[in-house]
């Protein structure tokens, strides 16, 4: 670091005001030109690392810009999600956002290990909502069967959860656990439970789905909005794609 930090012209060299009085709560950081200004517990969140050690006096001030602002030589536009990440505690980047391999590596260089592991995740988010997606909805016909949603795309399996949840008497209970069997299959086999008045609703509306036909046509217009083809119609002849025994969808 010491290195990369000398890219300045010595004239310049003198103690910054900001971080010399460790009293005080606001600190302004000039990155690559870029001026940033921070609370100084902010930048002090992660303990060891570069910013900590900056922020606390555990690592002195070498650089100084002329207004006498702390100096890091390194990419200033990129700084502002670091920043973020340390005041919101959470990785938010745009989806067209194409410089993760250098957030990687400033995260590197500020010693911030819990961001390089969250711009990874990033990524691989990322990668997969760019491999495409298959969605199946079969209809036994038969109730001791239902209804079964399987997704390639977990996303949309937590959308349908979303969607949907379960009230009895009065009670909120949200999505019931029982239809869950695993992050890409929810199989719905009966509305009612042993507790009388136990129900399936919309949850903005509180509409009641009292069928199998109403929950799949609330799974095909949720497949819809979000982006599904319908490919394939198993047994179409029933006149009706809700009627159908097998939707085959993709994204």
């Amino acid at each position: 670091m010491e290195s990369d930090l000398r890219q300045i012209n010595p004239d310049l060299l003198q103690p910054s005001k900001s971080f010399k009085k460790t009293s005080s709560g606001t600190v302004t950081l000039n990155v690559g030109g870029y001026l940033y200004a921070a609370q100084r517990q902010t930048l002090a969140k992660h303990p060891g690392s570069v910013l900590e050690e900056m922020a606390s006096g555990k690592r002195p001030v070498q650089h100084v810009d002329s207004m006498g602002n702390a100096f890091i030589d390194r990419d200033g536009p990129i700084f502002r999600h670091i920043l973020n990440f340390l005041r919101l505690g959470e990785l938010l980047l745009p989806d067209d956002f194409k410089e993760i391999g250098l957030l990687q590596r400033e995260a590197e260089f500020y010693r911030l290990p819990e961001l390089t592991e969250a711009a990874l995740d990033w990524e691989q988010q990322q990668a997969a909502q760019r491999e495409p997606a298959f969605l199946e909805v079969t209809d036994s016909h038969d109730r001791s069967h239902g209804l079964k949603v399987y997704c390639s795309d977990t996303g949309f399996i937590e959308k349908v959860k979303g969607r949907l949840v379960q009230i009895s008497k009065s009670r909120l209970d949200g999505f019931p656990e029982e239809f869950e069997v695993s992050s890409n299959i929810i199989q719905f086999r009966h509305f009612i439970k042993s507790e009388m008045g136990s129900r399936l609703v919309l949850k903005e509306d509180s509409t009641f789905l009292c069928t199998l036909e109403c929950l799949k046509l609330e799974t095909v217009m949720l497949a819809l909005r979000a982006g599904f083809r319908l490919i394939t119609s198993l047994d179409s002849s029933r006149g009706s794609v809700v009627q159908c025994e097998a939707l085959h969808f993709v994204k």
